[in-house]
């Protein structure tokens, strides 16, 4: 997929960490579609999901292609703390222990992006500002990392759901924790369609 395709992305998570490993068309596929497919894609992603701006959007994509081994290298980086997040989360939710690596590489970049953060009063309300170079390609995975360690020590992680259809995860937030779908409008209406095929079959 292309960067162009980015806008279309459904934010489905509830949090920002979640809506970042959603970045995946389908874990349960044997062939996923990939949606960060290059850093273009990451920085259209930040501008998605409103980390970005238009100009700073622009200002890491012409960086990136201007240096663009290290372009791949934070792009190769992203993938992998999605990936580390994935299993840091869907183990915790079925109560079995991460992997120590995982924890270990979100630290490591925790503690980067921590080092970079300061509070600023905006209006009447308190926002995290992300200080260092404008052209730092890493930091659009600081406020990642950060809403990662937010909800991995929040309650809110005991309401962690997964569909059952894709694997995206997500805050359920329904009555009951009943929720089994990242969209009824995708996923819940493709299974319903998946079960009246295999019922059609066996008629």
């Amino acid at each position: 997929m292309k960067a162009s395709t980015i806008p279309t992305l459904t934010l489905a998570g509830g949090a920002l960490c979640l809506d970042f490993v959603n970045t995946v068309d389908d874990y349960r596929s044997e062939h996923p579609s990939e949606y960060l497919t290059d850093y273009a894609a990451l920085a259209a992603w930040g501008r998605h999901v409103e980390i970005l701006d238009p100009e700073r959007m622009k200002k890491l994509i012409a960086t990136a292609a201007q240096r663009p081994e290290e372009a791949a290298r934070v792009h190769q980086q992203a993938l992998a703390l999605r990936a580390a997040l994935y299993r840091l989360f869907t183990t915790r939710r079925t109560n079995r222990k991460p992997q120590a690596e995982d924890l270990i590489d979100l630290n490591e970049l925790l503690g980067e992006a921590l080092s970079q953060g300061r509070l600023r009063l905006v209006e009447d309300q308190y926002l995290w500002h992300w200080t260092g170079k404008s052209d730092n390609l890493v930091q659009i995975l600081y406020p990642v990392v950060r809403s990662a360690a937010d909800l991995l020590t929040s309650d809110r992680l005991a309401s962690l759901g997964e569909c059952e259809n894709c694997g995206w995860l997500f805050i359920d937030t329904s009555r009951n924790h009943s929720r089994r779908w990242c969209t009824m409008e995708a996923c819940g209406n493709r299974a319903k369609a998946r079960r009246h095929y295999q019922r059609s079959r066996k008629n």
